[in-house]
């Protein structure tokens, strides 16, 4: 082979780098669009005082195996709009024991204009449930997500574990919300 065909092969081998590196970044691109678009809403300092908490329709999130629902209840485009807004999106208990049983607050707001509506709410552990201070929260209210983990529910001594809660709502630009804790738990008490 002469000259010009070790050419065309530096120049068709480039050409499969430069391919391979495209699609490359395409992926990381639509991975970076898919994460985004699954991000809680905001997290931001939520100041409330006992008379802003929404208590009329409590809810109890558990973990579900069938994690289809009935369709979220979105408002006409053209009018007011729910917006959610989280106090905090993930909380680390740190180290607990093998059979504590640990809870912790997270703050729901609504900023929009619309009644915010928690349609559906699971965990991804039966380890791990959720209390909804109320499943609608008017605009400029909030409501109180208390997130229990149960280390002794099953045998996790020794392992940081990572447990979520989901919440489907109406907001259209955040409709599936998610709060995450994390344990590190003991090998012993």
């Amino acid at each position: 082979m002469g000259r010009t065909g070790t050419r065309r092969r530096t120049r068709d081998q480039t050409l499969g780098k430069a391919a391979v590196l495209a699609l490359a970044l395409l992926l990381l691109a639509s991975l970076g669009w898919l994460w985004a678009s699954r991000r809680p809403g905001p997290t931001v300092e939520i100041r409330y005082g006992p008379e802003d908490i929404a208590t009329d329709q409590p809810l109890r999130a558990v973990h579900e195996m069938n994690v289809s629902g009935p369709p979220i209840p979105f408002l006409p485009p053209d009018g007011p709009q729910p917006r959610l807004a989280l106090s905090q999106s993930f909380h680390d208990f740190g180290s607990v024991g093998p059979t504590d049983v640990v809870t912790h607050d997270f703050v729901l707001a609504n900023l929009g204009e619309a009644p915010l509506t928690i349609s559906r709410a699971y965990t991804t552990c039966g380890c791990t449930t959720a209390d909804l201070s109320s499943a609608v929260i008017p605009p400029g209210k909030v409501a109180i997500l208390t997130v229990r983990f149960d280390a002794g529910f099953h045998d996790v001594r020794g392992q940081t574990v990572r447990r979520g809660v989901i919440l489907e709502n109406n907001d259209p630009e955040h409709s599936v919300a998610e709060v995450w804790i994390q344990a590190s738990v003991r090998a012993n008490p």
